[in-house]
């Protein structure tokens, strides 16, 4: 608008701005509303959605219950398909990693575990599957593939349960001293983040007495 005009002139002017477009503003609330409104929609959708899954999630641990193992991992597999974008989906990942374990079956525990790690947005969630999935490769007798898993763990949070895992593997290297090192890395971490609830300390304090004692007989003269 030209800055010259008379306060009448720029009156008239906006007159016939807002006549001339009076559609395009109409056009914009219509738009800005129907957001608004879809937002809440979705948001429903989305709660809805949650519910659904978790009553697949009972369902399955139903089936676990009743020991119907083909019947729990159809559900799981569908709570992956049709509820992928929720946290159940996840969780029954766990789960049925679980239910691979307890039938000795590692190698596919180990490929839910491995796809949970990578794929999830719970920073948590990932931890416990990269703990679970330490945990099944020094049960497979690997090892430096359990140490290389647990030095993938980017959060300070789990600092306790990720040297006692280190320790286990070090542990089942044949590694005594670096075991005796990382258990007692994790009690320090356990005592420093009040991680005694995620840790079994009395079992910890166990693995220590028995290298610690071990080393001082075999320093023994």
């Amino acid at each position: 608008m030209d800055e010259n005009l008379s306060e009448i002139e720029r009156a008239e002017w906006l007159k016939g701005v807002i006549r001339d477009n009076w559609i395009y503003a109409v056009l914009g609330v219509a738009i800005a509303l129907g957001g608004l409104y879809g937002w809440r929609a979705w948001q429903g959708s989305l709660d809805q959605r949650s519910v659904d899954a978790s009553a697949r999630f009972e369902q399955m641990l139903e089936a676990f219950s009743r020991n119907e193992r083909e019947k729990a991992f159809k559900i799981g597999a569908e709570i992956k398909d049709e509820f992928g974008s929720t946290p159940f989906a996840d969780q029954a990942e766990l789960v049925l990693a679980r239910a691979h374990v307890e039938s000795g079956e590692l190698d596919k525990a180990a490929t839910r575990l491995a796809a949970v790690m990578s794929s999830t947005d719970d920073a948590e969630l990932a931890l416990v599957a990269r703990l679970r999935l330490a945990r099944v490769q020094i049960a497979q007798g690997s090892a430096d593939q359990a140490l290389a898993t647990l030095d993938g763990a980017k959060t300070t949070v789990g600092d306790a349960r990720v040297q006692e895992l280190r320790g286990d593997a070090l542990l089942a290297k044949g590694d005594r001293a670096g075991a005796l090192k990382a258990y007692q890395a994790a009690r320090t971490a356990a005592q420093a983040s009040q991680e005694q609830g995620l840790v079994d300390v009395e079992l910890l304090e166990l693995k220590i007495d028995d290298l610690a004692g071990a080393a001082t007989a075999a320093a023994a003269p």
